[in-house]
């Protein structure tokens, strides 16, 4: 119950004091050129509370864990190819009303976007900016146990040769110990099964981890 109160007027006071500390995190940011790479929106807030453009075509949209990592482990390879939209899934719990691709044999699931045409074109761009940073130091990569994000999917992420990792879950995992793994407390509606969706995961993500010093490198 303390943990609860304690939690609610720290979310409560950024709530109110969102633009002061908005602005502040982006005087000390010292690294304008960084590119996400997450597996969920997650990374569009970060870019939306920096305020800067969206050089990552990781922008709403998803991927399942085991998708995401297959991704991470020949980037090179699938961010050179092309999509090719599909009207079906390989995870048959979802019946998406949005637009899937896929690069290569990896699913992309756009979700919060309207049309094929709106997808690619926004990929596509995204992917060009992105690509103009060639230093993969400045990219950080981050995953969660959402859609698929097992303890065997956070072990090969985390064993992936970057140098920017970090991963979310509502279970520490002995096989993750040292690793940049967070465990996270509150689940909400999911009942301690995965952690909130992406947005709802960043406006939780002060709580135990200074997403500025991430950025910072």
């Amino acid at each position: 119950m303390i943990r609860k109160i304690n939690v609610f007027i720290r979310r409560k006071f950024r709530r109110i004091f969102r633009d002061q500390l908005c602005k502040k995190d982006i005087l000390l940011l010292k690294n304008k050129k960084f590119v996400i790479i997450a597996n969920n929106c997650w990374g569009g807030e970060v870019y939306s509370w920096f305020k800067r453009p969206y050089n990552s075509p990781f922008v709403g949209l998803y991927l399942h864990g085991p998708c995401f990592v297959k991704l991470l482990s020949n980037f090179s390879h699938y961010m050179s190819q092309e999509l090719k939209f599909v009207n079906s899934t390989e995870y048959s719990a979802i019946v998406p009303n949005y637009p899937v691709a896929l690069l290569d044999d990896v699913e992309i699931h756009f979700l919060h976007y309207k049309s094929e045409n709106e997808a690619r074109e926004k990929w596509t761009r995204r992917t060009s900016r992105m690509l103009e940073e060639s230093n993969l130091d400045n990219y950080f990569f981050k995953i969660c146990d959402l859609n698929g994000g097992c303890e065997n999917v956070l072990k090969k992420f985390h064993n992936l040769p970057f140098r920017n990792k970090v991963s979310f879950g509502v279970k520490n995992y002995a096989s993750l110990i040292n690793k940049n793994h967070i465990k996270i407390k509150e689940s909400g509606k999911n009942k301690g099964l995965h952690v909130p969706n992406g947005v709802k995961l960043f406006k939780l993500t002060f709580l135990y981890f200074y997403i500025l010093t991430f950025q910072n490198g």
